[in-house]
């Protein structure tokens, strides 16, 4: 399933995008009298889910045309956010950095939670800003100290992710996270795609193209630490819960690796895509404030 959310007065909504437009979660479960608890992205939900857009079928009042949606963040709200640094080979050349040993972590909050839509808003305090397409893992399930064998089934789903980074703050503070947790600077979308769709997620092409130029072109399997690896590091010291994102680390091609560096500026039209999960595209701004 490919699920999304919209936003509404109200705050945002969760739908799943069908050929028939866009279920609206909260309508169907109240219409047919099924779990009426807000829609939440944990394993256990899922079986609810499909049996929900099974009794969908033929009630178009139930469906919305996803072109007049304004969408949300596919995950509104997550509970922890894990960013992972380093974890393509040809980036940590490029970047002139060992390959590390472990896999480097770092945080980001949900205020830097946008959509695949969203206009990126860039402080005219800083001005190393720079894009970094990787794949965002979302977790469904408990996960503690797992073994990589069995961390998969953790997952809930999959989505595309850009983790937009000022350089100068991240490397001149002694640790990334400042770098890392503007507002915004994690657009995540269009669609949370559950992880049967998907498959093996270390075998998905991954793209960023910046104002039309393409300028990252990989694999995520060339990763150091692959997913499974990454959810069974992360569980021998935070116990993963569901609403928690992993993302996963950035492929060469970012402008911190140029010899000759321009850095992302208003105006500027970022696209990521990732083989099954879609296409999103952010456009940068500045609002002075």
């Amino acid at each position: 399933m490919r699920l999304l959310t919209y936003r509404t007065g109200a705050g945002v909504r969760w739908g799943v995008s069908t050929a028939a437009g866009v279920l609206d979660v909260a309508a169907a479960q109240h219409e047919f009298a099924a779990d009426t608890r807000p829609f939440e992205p944990a394993c256990d939900r899922l079986p609810g889910l499909r049996e929900l857009l099974e009794q969908a079928e033929g009630h178009e009042d139930l469906f919305i045309d996803e072109a007049a949606l304004e969408l949300g963040p596919c995950l509104p709200v997550a509970n922890k956010i894990i960013g992972i640094g380093l974890n393509y080979r040809r980036h940590a050349h490029e970047a002139n950095m060992a390959v590390p040993k472990a896999p480097i972590l770092f945080a980001k909050y949900n205020n830097c939670l946008a959509s695949a839509r969203d206009t990126i808003d860039l402080p005219t305090t800083r001005h190393q800003y720079d894009y970094e397409s990787e794949l965002a893992v979302v977790i469904g399930k408990r996960a503690k100290r797992v073994g990589p064998d069995e961390a998969l089934d953790s997952v809930f789903g999959y989505c595309v992710a850009n983790d937009l980074s000022e350089r100068e703050l991240q490397l001149s503070a002694g640790q990334w996270t400042i770098g890392k947790m503007l507002d915004g600077f994690l657009p995540v979308g269009p669609y949370l795609v559950t992880a049967d769709e998907v498959g093996d997620p270390q075998n998905l092409g991954i793209r960023c193209w910046v104002n039309g130029e393409l300028r990252q072109n990989s694999n995520t399997a060339d990763m150091i630490f692959p997913v499974a690896e990454l959810i069974s590091y992360i569980s021998c010291y935070a116990t993963l819960e569901p609403g928690d994102i992993i993302v996963t680390g950035t492929p060469e091609g970012v402008i911190l690796g140029m010899e000759h560096k321009v850095w992302l500026r208003p105006g500027d039209e970022v696209v990521v895509e990732i083989d099954k999960l879609g296409r999103m595209t952010n456009r940068m701004t500045c609002s002075d404030n």
